[in-house]
Order: structure tokens, then sequence, then C-alpha cells
């Protein structure tokens, strides 16, 4: 008996002793994670930075020499052989055209970084870009939070260097940021042409928005996109499948589809039933955006839009606002995902001033120029009406 009194006793003092450790370890804790974390984001930091001082170095001496393109490309050629031979690897002519294209779209922004290097030349600064970058970034839970032109990885930005239109090129990079997409996230965003898909459904002063502010969510308007991108459903455009099929892959691979939605959405639940005069209504998905602090329900379409789905929609949206929203909430969006629809359909059945929107899918990427000319068509538009 008295050991085991003995054995309880030392369990309870060593417990007690890891309890008075338990502030301690997680102090420590968040100082290493901060420290990786910092760290980390150092590297990447330093390798944009740099790859951006190679572009300026490459664009000067281009400027001092023959003006001719075949010029050009030998400098890249004989510096990547050269690059290669003394760093290794990763100096091709493809990556240092990258660099020099690097610099020339975004030197505008970092003139802070050109008086830098300026300084950085002086006789009596003899620090070199790499130490001034690692001083520089230090963990923010010492320091505050470290400010630099460049949020992203370089294989980021070798993405954007891709895309040609100024506007679309800073409308991804600031949702690369914004919603930390990763670069496989950022190919599959630019390859459904996101950008198209959003300014389609604005006016001309989204549109600006969307190249200055990315995709800023005020109103209900702000969520929608024309068409929604289901690919990654893995469904066959040509196979036949049912409104169940198509709800239970969206399940399948919700995260997804949460992303497809875009930027605040929760899903709460699918089949949602309510119940009156003794009938059953099911709602196929219920989703809540946090953005617009208000429910937003969906109902899939196989086939063309009819005016009883929009009223069936209706339905469901008034009862989501009489007995399920609190009443801080705003009303409910009904959205009618579907093959096809027409427009006039939508405007004559429902009221003009409705929270209800009907919008197309698709199981396939769409093709960029298609929308680039209906995004070209809206812009003269757009412009007749001024």
């Amino acid at each position: 008996m008295k050991k085991k009194a003995a054995t309880k006793k030392a369990k309870t003092l060593a417990k007690e002793k890891a309890d008075k450790l338990a502030p301690l370890m997680a102090e420590v804790r968040d100082l290493i994670s901060s420290a990786r974390r910092s760290a980390s984001s150092v590297v990447n930091t330093l390798q944009v930075m740099t790859n951006f001082e190679i572009g300026r170095s490459i664009v000067e001496h281009e400027q001092q020499g023959d003006a001719r393109a075949e010029y050009g490309k030998e400098v890249l050629k004989e510096l990547s052989t050269r690059l290669c031979k003394e760093f290794g690897k990763g100096f091709s002519p493809v990556n240092l055209s990258y660099m020099k294209r690097f610099y020339l779209l975004w030197r505008d922004r970092v003139t802070i970084f050109q008086t830098a290097s300026e300084k950085l030349n002086s006789p009596r600064n003899h620090q070199t870009l790499s130490l001034k970058l690692e001083a520089s970034k230090i963990p923010q839970s010492l320091t505050g939070e470290f400010k630099t032109p460049f949020t992203l990885s370089w294989s980021h930005y070798v993405l954007l260097i891709t895309i040609k239109d100024p506007d679309e090129r800073s409308f991804y990079e600031i949702e690369s940021k914004e919603s930390d997409w990763d670069v496989r996230e950022l190919k599959r965003q630019k390859a459904s042409a996101l950008y198209e898909r959003l300014a389609l459904s604005r006016d001309k002063k989204g549109l600006r928005q969307l190249a200055t502010e990315g995709q800023i969510v005020t109103r209900p308007e702000d969520l929608l996109k024309e068409p929604y991108i289901l690919e990654f459903l893995g469904l066959e455009e040509r196979a036949s499948y049912s409104e169940s099929d198509l709800e239970q892959s969206i399940i399948d691979r919700l995260e997804h589809f949460l992303l497809e939605l875009g930027k605040g959405f929760l899903f709460e639940a699918r089949q949602r039933r309510f119940t009156f005069d003794e009938d059953h209504y099911f709602v196929d998905l219920v989703f809540y955006n946090r953005l617009l602090r208000c429910y937003v329900i969906i109902d899939l379409k196989l086939d063309k839009l009819s005016h009883q789905d929009l009223g069936q929609m209706q339905m469901y949206v008034n009862y989501f606002d009489r007995e399920v929203k609190l009443p801080e909430e705003n009303p409910t969006i009904g959205l009618l995902l579907c093959k096809s629809k027409k427009q006039t359909i939508v405007e004559l059945t429902l009221p003009a001033d409705a929270n209800i929107h009907a919008r197309e899918y698709q199981l396939y990427l769409p093709s960029k120029e298609l929308l680039k000319q209906k995004l070209q068509e809206w812009s003269a538009e757009q412009e007749s009406t001024a």
C-alpha cells in the first residue's frame, strides 16, 4: 500500500511540475514556430528580391550595349553558361528572361528598393543585399509586421509574368495573397478565367476595383460569377448523371467547391428539409457567408432553367428569411446553378429587387478567348452607354 501511495504521489508531483511548465512551453513553442515561419519567409523574400535585382542588372547592361534583340539573346545565353558553371542549375536562359521580365513589369512598384540599391553601391555601405534582407526580416512576434513589395513566391511570379493584361495580372496577384492561394490553386483559378467571369458580373467601377483591390465582397452581386466552373468534380459533360450525383460530387469535393464559390463561405447542410401544410421540401445545399452575414442557399438543375424553378427558389428564400435567419442577419441569397438559362425568363419571373440569382455552370474549363471576347463586347457597351 505504501509503495502504491508513493507512486501515486510521484505521479501527482510530476503532473503538477508539468502543469507549471505549460505556460513556458507554450511561449517557447510560439517563438520557435514564429522563427521557422519567418526563416521560410526570409528565404522566399530573398529569392524574389535577388531575382528582381538580377533582372535589373540585365536590363541596365543591355541598355548600355547593342540595341538589337539578337544582342540580348547572346547576353542571356553567355550569362547563363557562366552562372550555371559557378552556381549550378537555376540560371538557364529561360529563367534569366523571366527575371528580366519580372523587373520590367514590377519596377515601378519598388522605387524604395531602387533607392536602397543605390545606397548599396555607395562606398560607405559594405552590406550585401542578402545581409540587408536577412537583417530586416525577423520574427513578427518580436518586431512587428515586415513590409515588402513582394508577398508571393518566385513560382507565383513566374506564372503571373505570363499574363499580358496588367489589370488581370494585378487581380491574380492580389487574390493569391489575400486568399492564400498556392501555385497550384493560382494555376487553376487562372485556367478557369476567374477574372473574366467576375468581370462580366460587374459594372465599369467594379471592373476597376478588381484590378486595384481584388474581389471585395460587400453586396450579394459581388459573389457572383458567370459561369461557375466545376471541372474538379470529374463528371464528364456527355455522361449521364442525376442531380443527386452532381450534389454528391460537390460534397465529396467540398473544399474545391468552396474555393469556386469565393470568399467567406461556410458549409452548413445538404438536403435541408422544412415542412409546412404537411408537405416536405428540400434545399440542395445551404451555406453561410460570414462577410455578408447571410445564408446562401443553392439549388442544382441539370436542365434548362424554368419559371417553376425560380418560383420554388423564391419560396425557399422566403422561408429562410422568415423562419431561419436571425433579426440582425441580412436577407437570404438564393442561387440557382443550371446547365442553361434564358435571362428573359429570369427577369419576367422575379421581382426587380429579388435576392435570387441564376447562373450557369460548366463541367470543363472555359475558353479564355471566348470570355475575353465577351468582356471586350461588354466594355464596348459600357462605353457606348456612358
